[in-house]
C-alpha cells in the first residue's frame, strides 16, 4: 500500500474498496484523513460504474477514533474552529451515508469514537468477534454529537441511552444485539468470503433499483403511515415501473434469463 492514510481501490466489476491506511495509528481520525474520506464517499457517490463501495482498513483496528496529536491542536481552537473541525466530520460521513449504491464496512479491532460513526453510516456492517466498540466520549468530557445521527439511527435511542453515557467497551455479540453489526464471523481472515457473499446478493439486483430502494428507507422512517406517505410510495412505485431497468427485469424474469445487470 501507499503511504496515503486513505486508499482507494476498483475491482473490474465496479466494487469500490475504500481502506484506512494508518495502521501503526489504529487508523485514528485527523484532519487530513477525514479530508480524504469525505471527498473520496462524495466521488463515488457520483461515479457511474460503482456497484458497491466497500470501507475497510489496514492493520489490527479499523479506527480508534481522534488522533492523539489532533486533540492537542484541538485543544487551542475556538468555538469557531471546533465548528469547522467538526463540520469536515459531518461532512465525511454524510458523504458516506447518503451514496446512492450499497455500502459495506469490514470491521476489524476497535472501532471507537468516530469510528463507530463510519460503521453506522454503512448499510452493512460485519465485524469480526473479537472486535471492539466504544462511544468513549463522555470520559474525556466531550459527546458523540457529529456521529450520533448515525449511531441512533443504528442502534436505536435505548441502547445509546446505555452506550452514550457509560463509554463502556462492548464486543461485537452486543453490537450485533443492538445493531450496530448485522453478522460476526469468527476471524479476519473470514471477513472477505462474507464480504463476498453480501456483494454476490448486489450483483443479482438492478443498481439504480437499489439506489431508490435506499432513499426509499430515508424517505418513509420515522413518517406516521397517513395520506401523504400512502400517494407518495404509489408514486414511487409507479414511477420505477415504466423505467428501462424494470422493464428489464421483468422480462428476464419471465423469460427465465438473467438480467442485464446481474454479472454473478
Amino acid at each position: 500500500m501507499s503511504e496515503e492514510s486513505a486508499v482507494l481501490h476498483f475491482s473490474t466489476d465496479g466494487i469500490a474498496t475504500v481502506t484506512l491506511n494508518r495502521p501503526d495509528l489504529h487508523n485514528a481520525f485527523d484532519e487530513e484523513l477525514i479530508e480524504r474520506l469525505g471527498d473520496m464517499f462524495e466521488d463515488l457517490g457520483h461515479q457511474e460504474g460503482v456497484r458497491a463501495v466497500v470501507v475497510a482498513a489496514a492493520g489490527k483496528s479499523f479506527c480508534a477514533g481522534a488522533d492523539l496529536n489532533w486533540m492537542k491542536r484541538a485543544a487551542g481552537f475556538t468555538e469557531e474552529d471546533n465548528r469547522e473541525d467538526a463540520l469536515s466530520l459531518g461532512r465525511m460521513l454524510k458523504n458516506l451515508h447518503n451514496i446512492p449504491k450499497p455500502t459495506i464496512a469490514l470491521v476489524q479491532g476497535a472501532a471507537y469514537g468516530g469510528g463507530v460513526g463510519l460503521v453506522a453510516a454503512c448499510d452493512i456492517a460485519i465485524g469480526v468477534k473479537s472486535s471492539k466498540f466504544c462511544l468513549s466520549e463522555v470520559k474525556l468530557g466531550l459527546i458523540p454529537a457529529v456521529i450520533s445521527p448515525y449511531v441512533v439511527e443504528a442502534m436505536g435511542i435505548r441502547a445509546c441511552r446505555r452506550y452514550f453515557l457509560t463509554a463502556e467497551v462492548f464486543g461485537a455479540d452486543v453490537a450485533k444485539e443492538n445493531g450496530l453489526l448485522h453478522e460476526v464471523v469468527d476471524d479476519v481472515h473470514d471477513l472477505a468470503e462474507a464480504r463476498d457473499r453480501v456483494l454476490n446478493q448486489f450483483r443479482v439486483n438492478a443498481p439504480d433499483a437499489m439506489a431508490d430502494a435506499k432513499d426509499l428507507i430515508y424517505t418513509v422512517a420515522g413518517r406516521p403511515i397517513d395520506q401523504d406517505v400512502i400517494a407518495e410510495t404509489a408514486d414511487r412505485i409507479a414511477a420505477r415501473r415504466t423505467t428501462d431497468e424494470a422493464k428489464e427485469g421483468i422480462t428476464a424474469f419471465l423469460e427465465k434469463r438473467k438480467a442485464s445487470w446481474n454479472n454473478s
